[in-house]
């Protein structure tokens, strides 16, 4: 029976051969480098896809959320990371899981470092997180002070261990230079390597953002990548010149429930309740929300001409459909939507069907 049969209402599909094609390029270009890839799971956010990734050698994840690193817990990984300013609130919740999983956070200043130094009761790794410019979070590169604070809260304790640097520089996803950025990402972390590696000669350093690890060809002196949306990409990405549309690996399945042939509009039942709300800007300044496919049994296919969903509320879609889409399609058919943002669109899901039948499961469903 085809997996088409089996959706009525809004679908997140996934294509495993898409998705291991792009763990397999990213595991390979780390490889051909020599660097450890690290990938971040907040995009996937699930165990099946966690299990596809270790047969590419992927051995520690990285992930946004102490919920999101319990529901790792326990799956074999040899370290998992939460790349975000450690919440000094969930410090017990922290411990408690450093019992049984090898565990990192990052901080950023003193008053999280030194709570976390006098209340861990198992050991914790640690990255400082650098911000070489990106200006949303971390310490600046050259605050010296605020570095060496955080290491000398640290070694009060037997409990945090210090890692290495972390920079993301998510400021790549705004500029078509990402070369000049990743300069300058790289340039930091081996300064701040050279600096402090004699007294911590095991330090590492983890640069990460899907925009740089895709393109960028040299690495330079970094140890670590730890990109995350290329194992599914999006339509940003494809804006942005990360990927093309074939390495896209999810599309929402949606139903059309009308159609306006005079108006070149479809109707579908799929909104923002279902693909979030990132948006891109169209040449003529309307608002793109997704794209669209024509699903078939063996996946989908990308159309020649383009057709996009144009506008959504909280359930409703309206697509600008082409000529093209509009000869084939009627009232009961499903459509494709390849998301803007898939991150976005796989919270919204919280699941998966493959293209084979097969569901996929997804951590904000099973917490």
């Amino acid at each position: 029976m085809s997996y088409l049969s089996r959706i009525t209402s809004p679908t997140l599909l996934l294509d495993e051969k898409i998705c291991r094609s792009n763990l397999k390029k990213m595991a390979m270009k780390a490889k051909f480098q020599g660097k450890k890839l690290v990938p971040h799971f907040k995009t996937a956010q699930s165990h099946i896809v966690g299990e596809w990734a270790k047969e590419y050698g992927i051995t520690e994840i990285t992930v946004s959320s102490i919920k999101m690193a319990e529901y790792f817990c326990g799956h074999g990984w040899e370290n998992i990371h939460i790349a975000f300013p450690f919440n000094p609130l969930e410090t017990k919740k922290l411990s408690d899981l450093a019992k049984n999983q090898s565990l990192s956070v990052q901080l950023i200043n003193e008053a999280v470092t030194e709570k976390l130094a006098n209340e861990l009761n198992h050991p914790v790794g640690f990255f400082i997180e650098i911000d070489a410019g990106y200006g949303r979070t971390g310490v600046e590169v050259s605050d010296f002070g605020l570095i060496e604070a955080i290491l000398r809260k640290a070694k009060s304790t037997d409990k945090l261990r210090f890692k290495g640097f972390y920079i993301h520089p998510g400021h790549t996803y705004y500029t078509a230079d990402k070369v000049k950025i990743y300069e300058e990402s790289l340039s930091a972390l081996n300064m701040l390597k050279n600096k402090y590696r004699s007294e911590y000669p095991k330090l590492i350093t983890r640069i990460g953002d899907t925009p740089g690890c895709a393109v960028i060809e040299d690495f330079g002196d970094v140890d670590e990548i730890g990109p995350g949306n290329f194992v599914f990409f999006d339509m940003m990405q494809v804006n942005i010149g990360s990927c093309k549309r074939e390495d896209i690996a999810v599309a929402l399945a949606v139903p059309i429930v009308d159609i306006k042939k005079e108006r070149k509009e479809i109707l579908i039942h799929g909104g923002g309740v279902h693909l979030a709300k990132d948006v891109l800007t169209e040449p003529d300044g309307g608002k793109n929300f997704g794209e669209v496919v024509i699903l078939n049994e063996n996946g989908w296919t990308i159309p020649q001409g383009r057709s996009f969903l144009k506008s959504i509320s909280q359930e409703h879609g309206l697509v600008k459909a082409s000529d093209e889409l509009l000869a084939q399609v009627k009232v009961g058919d499903l459509l494709g939507i390849l998301p803007i943002h898939s991150c976005m669109t796989a919270d919204c899901m919280k699941g998966y069907l493959t293209i084979n039948g097969e569901t996929v499961d997804h951590a904000e469903a099973n917490l």
